[in-house]
């Protein structure tokens, strides 16, 4: 047999879904701000089942769960991560904010912080807007979070899909929040 053989999920040590609904979540919730792909919003959901993320939040015209679609990238985190939907990100963003959550797009401007020199606390609690697949994150969004963080990139393109997008924002909280 070989050294370098695939895991078994008993050996990978995955929670049940049982486990994870009662598992301490990594504080942070992704608001989705009118992404139109019903695939990218299935992919959110198994990152964020992935690094246990508190919630996620389909604003505008995210479509949401239960669709064929989204159940095709979600292969069941739709079941397994806790969401809402929202008529108005910028509402949710201001109920967020008044629960203590510090409010984060997902975009590059004048003022974004790279991920990777951002510093987050374990002891805080974090909402990330990410946007449209081809406008981005809505500018009035954009004013009322309180930072901007971008991933660098180094090729011809500007920007990354935004399942992808997630699942690097993901995956650095979850590193720094529960490290």
């Amino acid at each position: 047999m070989s050294e370098n053989r695939k895991l078994s999920m008993e050996e990978l040590g995955r929670l049940t879904p049982e486990e994870a609904e009662s598992a301490v979540k990594t504080p942070v919730i992704i608001i989705l701000d009118n992404v139109r792909s019903m695939h990218n919003v299935g992919s959110v959901f198994r990152t964020a089942d992935a690094f246990l993320i508190e919630e996620i939040m389909l604003c505008g015209i995210t479509p949401v769960p239960p669709h064929r679609e989204i159940n095709k990238t979600a292969l069941g985190a739709t079941e397994t991560v806790k969401w809402q939907h929202c008529s108005d990100a910028f509402q949710k963003l201001q109920e967020l904010r008044s629960k203590g959550y510090i409010v984060i797009a997902a975009e590059q401007t004048a003022k974004s912080v790279k991920l990777h020199e951002a510093k987050f606390s374990p002891d805080e609690k974090y909402a990330v807007i990410l946007g449209n697949e081809v406008d981005g994150v809505n500018q009035e969004l954009i004013d009322a979070a309180d930072f901007s963080i971008e991933i660098p990139q180094a090729g011809t393109k500007h920007s990354l899909n935004i399942s992808v997008a997630a699942g690097v924002v993901c995956w650095e909280l979850f590193r720094q929040l529960r490290g």
